[in-house]
């Protein structure tokens, strides 16, 4: 508890919050970060995993000559870090890489384990799946920026939600430039020799014999690995102690729900007893393994579920928000807690997945524009200084919802009125400050910044 409480006190001396103004969803993000220790953790005789060091996890299996790596990690200059302390271990060269999948948080690392190897390389047939899509990439760039964090400062930056805070080049360093910050460019697939085609191929490397099983779920390209000797599942994104990230703010096409939740029984029905995923700490002990994939299962299942009832019924997405509640065992798990995912964010996902954008209401097929709606709003409250002391009003009742969607109005009609753009911009602080999800977070204070310059 005091380490809590020190650890609260330097949060506060060194953000914008202070201590009277530290939110339960701020707290709750706080004792997050015991998450995300920096440790090498023995999970056997002859696997490791390090956690805490970058964004996600990377495992060394030992063979008997040579290594075997699951995944990458994403910034070089930290990954190097994890290299000497596996190099503490065994000198033993690398023989294999296995990609569970192809976001950058796994890939993009990978160079600092490859400078004095030429291992081989496994990777779904389909692998990268996700960087075919974003033409609009110019766009979804810094939207997937401000989910990230990565141009607030670190007394802004808690966490991650399932990582730790990181900066491409490993330190953060104000004004960025957008090359510097292009982690989520493609990974380059040169490197990668095998190509996974089937939905299950056995593969021995270095005396390991390990599983690497197809999975559709948080992507399309995933695998999943079985190491059956020592009965160790590495799930990669398809489980991490969260409730999941259905949806990514950043922009995705449809996250298959109904795929992943069939990956997830998959994975159950290995039986294992390890579970190293690709973020946060491994789990030990086949009960508690089970109990944990058993949970995450039933949760998303009770979400698709919930939502598909509700479409049934015709509502509309913001009906769907409303209707699809967690029950209490789910919404008070701590291994569920929404500091990566959120619920909403996952029905609006299932509804567009399966009915497209047109939420069935006439009304919306030919909407106002913003600015045309925005005229209306400033007539009905008396002009666009009434407007906007309504806005000013709403920041000190601490309706933060309401005066960001009012200042959306204003800036419709005077889009470089800076006093409107402060009102959005203390707006979306509020709304950061009570809110647990780590992306949302990130997403209200990097737009708050952006408009406060």
């Amino acid at each position: 508890m005091k380490k809590y409480l020190v650890a609260l006190a330097l949060f506060c001396m060194a953000g914008s919050i202070s201590a009277q103004e530290v939110t339960p969803q701020t707290q709750l993000l706080l004792e997050r970060n015991k998450e995300f220790k920096e440790e090498i953790i023995k999970l056997a005789d002859n696997v490791y995993t390090a956690v805490g060091y970058d964004v996600s996890n990377i495992t060394m299996i030992v063979g008997t000559d040579g290594v075997i790596l699951i995944d990458g990690g994403m910034i070089p200059e930290i990954t190097q870090n994890v290299y000497k302390e596996f190099r503490k271990i065994t000198d033993k060269p690398i023989k294999g890489v296995i990609l569970t999948h192809g976001h950058g948080d796994h890939t993009k690392g990978l160079p600092s384990f490859l400078k004095d190897n030429s291992p081989r390389i496994w990777a779904a047939e389909n692998f990268g799946i996700e960087d075919d899509f974003p033409k609009a990439a110019g766009f979804v760039n810094p939207r997937a920026y401000r989910q990230g964090g990565f141009k607030l400062s670190p007394e802004e930056r808690i966490n991650n939600g399932i990582a730790p805070t990181r900066y491409p080049g490993g330190a953060y360093k104000a004004n960025m430039s957008q090359k510097e910050m292009s982690v989520f460019a493609p990974f380059t697939k040169d490197v990668i020799t095998d190509w996974v085609s089937k939905p299950k191929e056995t593969i021995t490397v270095a005396g390991v014999t390990l599983e690497l099983v197809r999975s559709d779920g948080e992507t399309a390209d995933h695998l999943v690995v079985w190491y059956p000797e020592k009965k160790i599942i590495f799930p990669g994104d398809q489980f991490y102690k969260s409730f999941p990230n259905l949806y990514a703010i950043r922009g995705t096409a449809y996250r298959d729900v109904n795929n992943w939740i069939k990956a997830l029984e998959k994975i159950i029905s290995f039986d294992a007893e390890i579970m190293a995923q690709g973020h946060t700490r491994p789990i030990v002990g086949k009960e508690n393994v089970r109990t944990a994939l058993k949970n995450y299962h039933d949760t998303i299942e009770f979400v698709f579920n919930k939502t598909i009832e509700g479409m049934n019924k015709g509502m509309t997405p913001d009906e769907l928000v409303e209707y699809v509640q967690l029950p209490a065992e789910m919404k008070n798990n701590p291994d569920l807690g929404q500091y990566y995912g959120r619920v909403e964010w996952a029905v609006r996902n299932i509804y567009n997945g399966y009915m497209g954008w047109f939420d069935g209401n006439p009304t919306s097929l030919r909407p106002l524009s913003l600015k045309a709606e925005a005229e209306r709003f400033a007539k009905m409250a008396g002009g666009i200084e009434a407007l906007a002391e309504n806005a000013r009003q709403a920041l000190k009742d601490k309706d933060y919802q309401w005066a960001a969607e009012l200042s959306d109005r204003l800036l419709a009609l005077d889009s470089d009125n800076k006093s409107y753009k402060l009102i959005k911009a203390k707006a979306l602080r509020g709304l950061a400050e009570n809110l647990e999800t780590a992306l949302g977070r990130n997403y209200y204070l990097t737009v708050a910044g952006e408009l406060e310059k």
